[in-house]
């Protein structure tokens, strides 16, 4: 094996040390297959930097993964921790998505890449299913070294100001070093080979023809000539079947004997084998005809052997040999090359139909236009090499950027607002594509170019017989396309169009739900003499459904107030009016004069009647300013916090009733409550401390643990600080705080 030798964090160096350590951690686990991934910028995506063993497609496809992804490599960089996948079968039950892209089999494990408490990116390996059932100490002691001096890499480069990026393209590993090759051996191992009756063929991790016996030529009616450096269902119009590349795809990444059959045009039915290896696929092709003729060249009769017997012989042999790579009997062959670009070849129709697969199921969890155009972007820039993309709409009569990515801003904003011409590929049914400038300027004199681009594809967005806008792909260079590329790309228009309209659907419906929501809280808090108070609101992270909760706070007189929070069952533009009925009941009786136990029960009466299927939640709180007392009733919500500089924070017990609207006779009892000097009194929603799998009490007594005021502290910063955490996550739910002072000597 070659030396390795340290590397310059950050530089040049620094990647192909990166290189160096994804290969060392698959050749020291066994791995067949390998990928290291970094996050972006953002922290949001996860790019494949390099990877070994996988073909292009099969990378370009998952070259781009999104952190909040149903996918293994995306949980282990959320979570933090190492996920191992036995077989398809466990893949498939626990991530049906990431199944869908590799329909083949295989164990896989994931790890993050860390240094500190910082995530860097991910290294995915696979093994053949069924050679590793479970990781071994060493297994798991080589993927903990790599992940660990990955991330030390990383950290030091970004340290030094020469951080590793992930570049545009995955670079794929050559699985052999350079080396100087002798062109006798070629020929001597070319020549054994003629004499096989059968035919052989080596093809690289890529399905390209890297040798070719006379035999195989003859099978396959065709020359060295022609398909060296092809692939055979790309070169043969016959072998143009993805059930063909399919199979050469299993072999390659689940390490298993494949085969399949075609018919040749001259009626001849071939039998092709695949024997996959470190640096690609050996390829056996017989037909039935060609077959007996070799047995009864082998001789049977002069040894005395029947030609059954002769076949059980050729075939025995062939099921060792199936057998041997079965338990990965594979040769040592030292380290890799260094990387190469990822071939910029059309994707393979197979793998064509992976990828939409995949992309149907993650558009299936979009709900925003943003995440529409975001997946879309993910899964079709990389597979189909487009540099820019984006989804037109007309408003107005004009030209509208609904969103994109890949083109400049200048662009952008030269093309936006424009009034097309009436014979502008926007208003066709039809996709049009147009392989060059010259091509798209002939079709429409008209048209202007305001980027630096040279091919594109105009997919209309079509729903129910209507259409709702274009999708446009753009090349950086002339592209043609091919008639299989067209096909999918128009198939991939269809998903697209129905997962914008519905979150044009989505989008317009929340937008209505948070304009209604804003309006029925409180803009502002009344300035009550003696009371210093803040107030956050946040909403559910875009693509949730909007909530439910609200908070307010009522002047009764100059030195009392009373202070509301409460939650309403349900996640809609029904929820968000029911919670302004409900803040305008309590406003009514409170300043009526009732208590906080009467508050609640005349308010619950009301709801019983106006919505019986709509629950609340609700706690309400009168304070006397003057005397540093408050009283208190619940109707089923979490308890305020009390906190003190200097001492723990309380958690009030405040005896809760039951929810509004459930029991129109429910009455709920008023309770004392003690405001020493500099205590603030908190009041919030379940959002800001609900986590999955974690018992409520729990999760109350950890934001207990955590507020902590100091004395004159600022109550806005405090708030700040009480949902900073929450902010920073996914939430499904809504978040309301409420903070109070009294400063009244």
């Amino acid at each position: 094996m070659p030396e390795q030798t340290a590397s310059a964090p950050g530089s040049a160096n620094g990647s192909s040390r990166l290189d160096d350590l994804l290969i060392e951690a698959v050749t020291g686990t066994g791995a067949h297959i390998g990928a290291a991934y970094l996050l972006d910028e953002d922290g949001q995506v996860l790019r494949m930097e390099t990877e070994l063993g996988l073909p292009a497609p099969i990378a370009l496809a998952l070259a781009r993964i999104r952190t909040n992804d149903p996918m293994p490599i995306a949980v282990a960089v959320r979570e933090q921790r190492l996920i191992w996948l036995s077989g398809r079968e466990e893949l498939a039950r626990t991530f049906p998505a990431a199944a869908l892209t590799l329909p083949y089999h295989f164990a896989v494990a994931v790890s993050p890449i860390c240094a500190g408490a910082a995530v860097w990116g991910a290294v995915l390996l696979l093994w053949p299913s069924g050679l590793v059932w479970q990781l071994t100490r060493h297994q798991f002691d080589v993927i903990n070294e790599a992940c660990t001096e990955m991330g030390d890499l990383l950290r030091e480069g970004a340290e030094l100001g020469r951080a590793i990026k992930p570049g545009q393209r995955p670079r794929i590993l050559d699985p052999y070093p350079v080396r100087k090759a002798d062109p006798r051996a070629d020929l001597v191992a070319l020549d054994c080979l003629n004499r096989l009756p059968e035919g052989y063929c080596a093809l690289d991790v890529e399905g390209r023809v890297t040798l070719l016996t006379a035999p195989a030529a003859d099978l396959l009616a065709s020359s060295a000539y022609e398909l060296l450096g092809e692939r055979p269902w790309q070169a043969l119009p016959w072998l143009a079947d993805p059930a063909c590349e399919d199979r050469y795809r299993a072999a390659v990444v689940s390490r298993q004997v494949t085969h399949f059959t075609a018919r040749h045009p001259d009626g001849r039915l071939l039998t092709f084998r695949l024997y996959p290896g470190l640096s690609g696929i050996t390829l056996r092709i017989t037909s039935e005809g060609a077959r007996e003729q070799a047995h009864e060249k082998a001789g049977g009769g002069t040894r005395g052997e029947t030609g059954e017997q002769a076949r059980e012989e050729v075939d025995g042999e062939a099921r060792e040999e199936v057998d041997g790579e079965a338990r990965g009997e594979a040769r040592e062959d030292g380290y890799p090359a260094p990387a190469t670009p990822v071939p910029e070849d059309p994707p393979a129709r197979a793998m064509a139909l992976h990828e939409m697969l995949h992309l149907a199921t993650a558009l299936a969890r979009a709900v925003t236009a943003q995440e529409v155009i975001d997946l879309v972007a993910d899964h079709v820039m990389p597979v189909h090499n487009v540099q820019a993309l984006s989804i037109l709409a007309m408003k107005g009569g004009r030209m509208r950027v609904h969103a994109s990515r890949g083109y400049s801003r200048q662009a952008l904003e030269q093309f936006d607002g424009r009034l097309p011409s009436a014979r502008h590929p926007m208003y066709a049914r039809d996709p049009a594509f147009f392989s060059n400038w010259e091509e798209l300027r002939q079709s429409h004199p008209g048209a202007i170019r305001y980027d630096n681009l040279s091919a594109w594809a105009f997919l209309p967005l079509v729903t129910s017989g209507r259409p709702i806008g274009t999708c446009v792909l753009a090349y950086d260079r002339p592209h043609r396309f091919s008639t299989d590329e067209r096909a999918t790309l128009t198939a991939l228009a269809g998903l697209i169009a129905q997962a914008f309209e519905r979150a044009r659907l989505y989008d317009a419906k929340q937008s209505l739900a948070q304009c209604l929501q804003s309006s029925l809280l409180p803009r502002t808090l009344p300035q009550v003499p003696g009371l210093d108070l803040a107030a956050r609101y946040l909403p559910a992270t875009p693509g949730m459904d909007i909530g439910g909760d609200f908070y307010d706070l009522i002047r009764l007189d100059d030195t009392k107030a009373a202070a509301v929070i409460g939650d309403v069952q349900g996640h809609d533009v029904t929820a968000a009016a029911l919670m302004g009925q409900v803040r305008t009941a309590i406003r009514a009786h409170a300043t009526a004069g009732a208590s906080p136990g009467e508050v609640l029960t005349h308010t619950n009466r009301l709801l019983a009647e106006l919505a019986p299927d709509r629950f609340t939640s609700c706690v309400y709180i009168s304070l006397d300013l003057r005397t540093r007392a408050g009283r208190m009733a619940s109707a089923g919500h979490l308890p305020p916090l009390l906190g003190r500089p200097g001492a723990a924070t309380q958690v009030i017990d405040t005896s809760p009733g039951l929810l509004l609207g459930i029991d129109p006779d429910a009455e709920y009892a008023t309770s004392d409550l003690a405001l020493p000097p500099g205590s603030v009194l908190t009041l919030y929603t379940d959002g800001l401390v609900e986590v999955p799998g974690l018992d409520l009490g729990e999760a109350i007594a950890r934001l207990a643990g955590r507020f902590a005021p100091a004395p004159g502290q600022n109550l806005h910063e405090l708030a700040d600080s009480l949902i900073e955490p929450a902010a920073l996550e996914q939430r499904s739910d809504d978040i309301a705080v409420l903070l109070l002072r009294g400063c009244r000597g």
